[in-house]
């Protein structure tokens, strides 16, 4: 196959065809797939993205062969997995002069697995531009696509999106655009979604909404086919399979609080499940009957309970609302607990051993980073005193519970 395959003007395909079964994220990828990786010849010689790490000595020498790696300004890195971003230390190693064009978080993570600290980064924010002689290229975060650090490049000029992870395929193919493939690849698209993208909906909607206003014409993802042909159709794919029904599901927020935090942090999760479209009900302990915080339980899908601290325990009388919500059937519902706290914090550790008890399908730190790969938001909900800087926190907090229904 050509080391070099021409994809929009100065701009070309350097990847790797790999046609092994190859292991990802717990399966096995029978159709291989593809790395793909693009250099733009322009005045300033661009490269985005590299290939797995396995390849990194093999891409390095091909690239070579059809230029000056002397010559290369900018490698830009969308995503640090190895699969993309795994090539990196071989190819700094030869390209002397090039500045790695990438987030914050991407340098932290690029410097902690391959110890690059001494090359020079050029740090970008959401919407920023960069000139390369030619073409500019305009970037744009999207963290949680899948992991936390990803942005995604587009040429301005070209009208070529390059978004990594997103609207790729698990496929090897020697191919490369849509427009060739002996067969319809839009099954093949659906599934590599479901797989990986799937459990980010609410950043698939962020990022779609980033790029409504923008002229596509071609799709050059990380993985699969090139997306030459009719790319407004797997955009158009990516914004049905995004949209979830939220109706008739509700959420039951049960709190008592000391001095009015965690009732805020209530008021947080509530705005969090609701932006989602989940029916929430919030129900202060202190002013409702065990009654009625039953059939509120029993109507609901998700069910949050939270407390202050006081003397390393629960205040006022929510332990026997508890005991009486966790003697039921929860096997259908979802649950966490949450709180705020001055220096020990234990009532939301007791709660949520209570919830462990029961049968409900408890959310947890452990459940979301299997889900999702999130690691800023962690369960049970533990928020240290209380001000706006966490609101974030709290609400976004009720979006990740929502989407475990939706």
């Amino acid at each position: 196959m050509n080391n070099k395959i021409q994809i929009a003007e100065k701009s070309f395909w350097v990847g790797k065809v790999d046609d092994r079964p190859v292991p990802f994220h717990r399966l096995i990828l029978e159709k291989g797939t593809t790395y793909n990786s693009y250099l733009l010849e322009t005045e300033k010689p661009t490269l985005i993205d590299t290939v797995d790490i396995s390849f990194g000595v093999e891409f390095v020498k091909k690239l070579s062969e059809n230029f000056d790696l002397n010559t290369l300004k900018y490698v830009v890195i969308n995503h640090v997995e190895p699969d993309h971003a795994g090539a990196l230390p071989a190819l700094m190693s030869k390209a002397k002069n090039a500045v790695i064009v990438t987030t914050e978080k991407a340098k932290e993570f690029l410097n902690g697995m391959f110890k690059l600290h001494n090359r020079e980064y050029l740090i970008i924010k959401d919407g920023d531009t960069l000139d390369i002689g030619g073409k500019t290229l305009k970037f744009f975060q999207v963290p949680y696509l899948h992991t936390e650090e990803t942005m995604i490049t587009y040429s301005i000029e070209d009208k070529v999106l390059y978004p990594c992870d997103i609207f790729s395929t698990h496929i090897a193919t020697y191919k490369l655009f849509n427009d060739l493939a002996s067969e319809d690849i839009t099954e093949d698209f659906k599934v590599y979604y479901s797989l990986i993208m799937a459990s980010h909906r609410p950043y698939v909607r962020e990022m779609l909404h980033k790029l409504k206003d923008i002229e596509i014409n071609i799709i050059a993802p990380a993985h699969g086919f090139i997306l030459r042909n009719n790319a407004k159709k797997f955009i158009d794919l990516y914004d049905k399979m995004s949209l979830k029904n939220a109706s008739n599901k509700k959420a039951l927020i049960l709190y008592t609080s000391m001095t009015g935090n965690t009732g805020k942090i209530a008021n947080d999760i509530y705005e969090g499940l609701t932006d989602s479209g989940i029916e929430a009900r919030i129900i202060n302990a202190k002013t409702s009957s065990i009654d009625v915080v039953k059939e509120m339980a029993a109507e609901s899908d998700i069910i949050v309970i939270g407390s202050s601290t006081r003397y390393g325990d629960m205040i006022g009388n929510i332990e026997a609302y508890i005991k009486e919500i966790v003697s039921m059937d929860l096997s259908s519902k979802y649950g966490f607990a949450f709180g705020s706290y001055g220096w020990s914090g234990e009532a939301i550790e007791i709660i949520n051993d209570y919830l462990k008890q029961s049968n409900i399908n408890l959310l947890d730190s452990t459940k979301i980073i299997k889900a999702t790969g999130e690691n800023d938001l962690h369960l049970p909900l533990r928020i240290n005193f209380y001000d706006n800087a966490k609101k974030v926190t709290s609400v976004n907090t009720g979006k990740m519970a929502a989407e475990f229904i939706v």
